[in-house]
């Protein structure tokens, strides 16, 4: 009997490939009543292998895409989304959220909150939030803030829980208004809304809800990251989406998922997980994703404090019988 690796988790492509498009134009036609999809195209491997899914689904003069850049995104993402899009065949628009966020209050909202901790900052400096790695034995990943002043030193600090959420609530203000205008798009074109988590962030509840959580079909939420790229090879999505690492693109800084939310780079998180979720050996685990046995249990209670905390995302709104 072959041991648990990283291969225990390659698909094959096509066969997978024709049962998602499968099961999404019955969805489609059946459950939602819509004749076409809308999606966000963030640049990075989820939203584009979720868009190239539905081209073929229902055709790319049926599926409709969104650029969605404000004030804190990297250019590039517009580029690669677009590069989806030019790849595919499918209609795009740009609908820059920047003023919108202006006129909501979020960047003077989320500043605010930092300036309670760091009085100076302001124009021109720029900001992430980071979380401890549980493997490196510090318990409970306590979340600290980073900011930079322009040519400055960048400064950490630890974040209270009032400023954290003060940060957070603001930040979300981003992805519930990009969900605001595929709904706009949708209703006007009588089409459904694609949301784009993979199983990683479905499971760990990385998403914000009634935000990029929202959506009226989610097509690759059982899919590993590591899955989700060997489809987007198959797929033919940009080599360039392809090779580019993780990231939030939501804040001034450049920043990597596991800096803020997840213990390990994804395919190591995947392992980790698949090993969790099908019951398998902790040593056997740990070896396939090059941890020690004491690191992969720190990761497992991770994942499980994890799903414990964001319970309430996955929650619809609850009726009082």
């Amino acid at each position: 009997m072959s041991r648990f690796s990283a291969a225990t988790l390659v698909l094959d492509a096509e066969a997978e490939v024709e049962r998602i498009v499968t099961e999404m134009r019955r969805l489609l036609r059946a459950d939602l009543k819509r004749r076409g999809l809308v999606l966000g195209l963030s640049g990075g491997i989820d939203s584009s292998v979720c868009a190239a899914l539905a081209v073929r689904a229902v055709g790319a003069e049926r599926v409709f895409g969104l650029y969605m850049p404000e004030n804190d995104s990297d250019p590039e993402s517009l580029a690669l989304g677009q590069s989806v899009a030019g790849t595919f065949g499918f209609a795009a628009e740009i609908e820059d959220i920047g003023p919108a966020l202006s006129a909501m209050g979020c960047y003077e909202r989320r500043d605010a909150f930092i300036r309670q901790l760091v009085p100076d900052y302001g124009a021109g400096w720029v900001c992430k939030v980071v979380i401890a790695n549980p493997l490196e034995g510090q318990g409970l990943a306590v979340s600290s803030l980073v900011v930079q002043p322009p040519g400055g030193e960048q400064q950490k600090i630890r974040l209270t829980a009032e400023v954290y959420q003060g940060i957070i609530a603001a930040t979300n203000m981003k992805q519930r208004t990009r969900k605001q205008l595929e709904y706009f798009h949708a209703d006007r074109l009588n089409f459904a809304v694609i949301g784009t988590p993979n199983r990683l962030e479905y499971d760990q509840g990385f998403f914000v809800k009634n935000g990029d959580g929202a959506a009226d079909l989610k097509p690759i939420a059982h899919l590993y990251k590591s899955q989700v790229y060997q489809l987007a090879r198959h797929l033919g999505v940009p080599e360039t989406i392809c090779r580019r690492p993780p990231t939030t693109d939501t804040w001034s800084m450049a920043q990597s998922q596991e800096e803020f939310y997840f213990s390990l780079p994804y395919d190591r998180m995947d392992l980790c997980l698949y090993g969790l979720n099908h019951g398998l050996p902790a040593d056997e685990v740990a070896a396939a994703a090059g941890l020690t046995r004491a690191q992969l249990e720190a990761v497992w209670a991770d994942i499980e404090r994890k799903r414990v905390a964001t319970r309430y995302l996955h929650q619809p709104p609850l009726l009082v019988a």
